[in-house]
Formats: C-alpha cells, structure tokens, sequence
C-alpha cells in the first residue's frame, strides 16, 4: 500500500514537473516568437524608411533646381536624414522618421508655390514613387503595430505577465504619428488667369 502511494505521489510530482515545464518553456517560446515577430515587421518598417531616404536627396536636388532660396527646409531635410542614419535603437529611428515626415510636408507645401516644378517629369516620377513607397511605410506600419499589439497583450495576460516579469521581457514600443504629423497643411491653388480678349 505505502510504495503504490509513494509511486503515485512520485507520478504526480513528474506529471506536474513536466506540465509547469511546458507551460514555463512554452510561454518563453511564445514570448521570443513575438519577439522575432516584431524584429522582422520593423525590419519591413526600417527597409520602406531606407527606400523615402534614398527618394528624398533626387527629390531635394529637383525642387532646389526650381526653389533654390528655401535653404531653411532643404536643411531641415538634411538634418533628418542624418539623425535617422545614425539611430540604432527603433524608438529613435521612430522619432526621427516622424521628423523626416514633417519636413517633407512643409517641403510639399513649398511647392505649391512653383508651379512649373509641379509640371516637372522629374519632380511628378519622384512624387510618384514617394507615394508609393508612403503607402508601403503605411501598411508596414500598421503590420508593425499590430504585432506590437499581439506581444504586449500576451506578457499582459495572466498568467503570462508573471512569466514575462520573471524572464525579464518588457512592452514594446508602438510606431505613433507625432500630433503635428496628423495636422492637414493648408495649400491654396490659384487658379488659372483667363486669357485677356482683344
């Protein structure tokens, strides 16, 4: 009787040795997953970032050749560029392509007070591949988000926040807008003269 209880009681203890093992390495194994998840959805971010970066310098060059006394905003460009080429942690790169962002709107707005540069084949090729590459930082963007969702709510969730706190795996930074960034800029088109009758 005594060593049929001591095998079942040793049964249980290896039965739930092996369950809190799966249940610690499998949450771990979760964790790194989203993780990993994470790294490559920014890395899609960063490579869409990298592609505007490479646009913006042809694009500078064309509107200086039309509007070469802005020198405020081709500056401010520059020096966005650079603070993005040298961030190396996401939250910093995040910052700095939000910069990148605002300055090329104020670029933009600049402009409209050019209108040859806007019938300019150049200047509508580049626009066009800015906007495409805009439209494909935006859809990385939202992927990159939400497997920033994915992971937070995971290491949140009981009883997944104390294993999360126990490994050491902290909440990841989400990719948000800067307020100033989601302000419309006013543009104002004149409109055309009509021609003068003889």
């Amino acid at each position: 009787m005594r060593k049929g209880l001591l095998f079942t009681l040793g049964f249980l203890v290896v039965f739930l040795g092996i369950v809190a093992y799966s249940l610690f390495a499998g949450t771990y194994n979760q964790f790194v997953t989203q993780q990993e998840e994470i790294r490559q959805r920014w890395a899609q971010v960063d490579n869409q970032l990298q592609r505007r970066n490479d646009l913006i310098p042809n694009l500078v060059e064309t509107v200086r050749g039309f509007a070469g006394q802005e020198l405020t905003i081709f500056r401010e460009i520059a020096e966005a560029r650079t603070k993005y080429g040298g961030a190396v942690e996401i939250s910093d790169k995040i910052a700095a392509a939000n910069e990148l962002g605002s300055a090329l709107a104020r670029l933009l707005v600049i402009v409209e007070n050019y209108p040859t540069l806007k019938s300019d084949q150049t200047f509508i090729r580049l626009m066009d591949e800015l906007a495409g590459t805009e439209n494909r930082l935006a859809v990385e963007r939202q992927r990159y988000n939400e497997a920033v969702q994915n992971y937070n709510a995971n290491i949140r969730r009981f009883p997944n926040n104390f294993l999360a706190q126990l490994y050491g795996f902290q909440p990841a930074a989400y990719y948000e807008v800067p307020p100033e960034a989601k302000v419309v800029p006013k543009v104002t088109f004149t409109p055309p003269t009509p021609p003068k009758e003889p």
